[in-house]
């Protein structure tokens, strides 16, 4: 186990070297530049050809992209990151105040849609054949089919415009304008009544899928022998489905798993848009607006990394799931 370790990181380290080389040579090559985006944004910061000079030299824009990546290298070795251009503020600092909010609307996402995910695959699995199954693969079918960004609109235009100054309302954002003079209980229902949309944006989409993805591999695993043998004791449905089959497919199930990890951290660049959730998501589109080289370096490296350390975890994993799996 030890020697495989060192050989996927090794790879993973070569892997993060090529991709942040590939990044950092487009962002670069990009047309236009953070400081003449921002003149762009407001006319009366506009910048004279020679202060813009000044600034390229000040920023290091001056220099071919392949020198100021090793610049942006070194930096990362002593956990430097950059001072974002648009938010004059560290890297690091810009993500981990997005970060929280993000989490708080991924993680949710990701415990509703397993806990239901799972004993729904079962179900579909049980009653396959028969009307309530086909009834919701049809449901499940239109729910993954529909656009995230469709839903959220509908969403918006429903419950924040046509139920207005209604007690139903619900509106983008994370908290409301009065959040600070809320008790501590008030605290939590105004932020829960806010996550409340765009959590149904970003779960049914997954819940869709995660379900049809168990009941596919469930169908092939109920067609083994050691599932008609466990029939044959007498053992009753579900603790066939449950102890026998569901455990023989916790090998793709991990692998889902490992795949989705990422985007816990990464969030969702449309619907944190649509909503106004201040999370990762939303930063990312605003430092890609803007040009903002070092915000954009940073993201993306975070992104690279969990994805890489996701997929390391998932491969441990089987180990786990199933003891015959070895690592030479």
């Amino acid at each position: 186990m030890t020697a495989y370790l060192i050989r996927r990181l090794l790879f993973a380290a070569f892997t993060l070297l090529v991709f942040t080389v590939l990044m950092y040579a487009l962002i670069r090559n990009i047309p236009g530049t953070p400081l003449t985006l921002l003149g762009a944004e407001d006319p009366s910061r506009k910048i004279s050809a020679d202060d813009l000079k000044l600034l390229n030299q000040a920023y290091g824009l001056d220099r071919p992209w392949y020198v100021a990546y090793w610049d942006w290298v070194w930096n990362l070795t002593h956990f430097d990151l950059g001072t974002s251009f648009r938010y004059r503020k560290p890297v690091t600092r810009l993500i981990l105040e997005r970060l929280g909010p993000t989490l708080l609307l991924s993680v949710t996402s990701f415990v509703i849609t397993y806990v239901l995910a799972i004993p729904l695959g079962l179900f579909v699995t049980k009653h396959s054949g028969r009307a309530m199954e086909r009834i919701t693969s049809v449901l499940l079918y239109m729910l993954y089919s529909l656009p995230t960004y469709v839903a959220a609109l509908w969403l918006l235009y429903w419950f924040y415009l046509r139920l207005n100054d209604t007690p139903l309302q619900l509106s983008p954002g994370m908290v409301s304008d009065d959040y600070d003079q809320l008790s501590a209980g008030g605290k939590l229902l105004d932020m829960g009544r806010h996550l409340i949309l765009p959590l149904i944006c970003y779960s049914y989409g997954a819940l869709a899928y995660d379900t049809r993805f168990i009941k596919a591999n469930m169908e092939e695993a109920i067609r083994q022998d050691y599932v008609r043998t466990a029939r044959a004791k007498g053992l009753d449905q579900d603790t066939v489905l449950w102890r026998h089959a569901f455990r023989n497919t916790l090998i793709p199930f991990v692998t889902m798993i490992g795949l989705t990890l990422p985007g816990l951290i990464s969030g969702a660049v449309i619907l944190e848009q649509i909503f106004s959730w201040p999370g990762i998501g939303k930063l990312l589109y605003e430092a890609i607006t803007f040009n903002d080289y070092p915000l954009i370096m940073g993201l993306t490296f975070m992104f690279a990394v969990a994805t890489l350390l996701s997929q390391l975890l998932a491969d441990v994993l089987y180990a786990f799931v199933d003891p015959r799996i070895t690592y030479n």
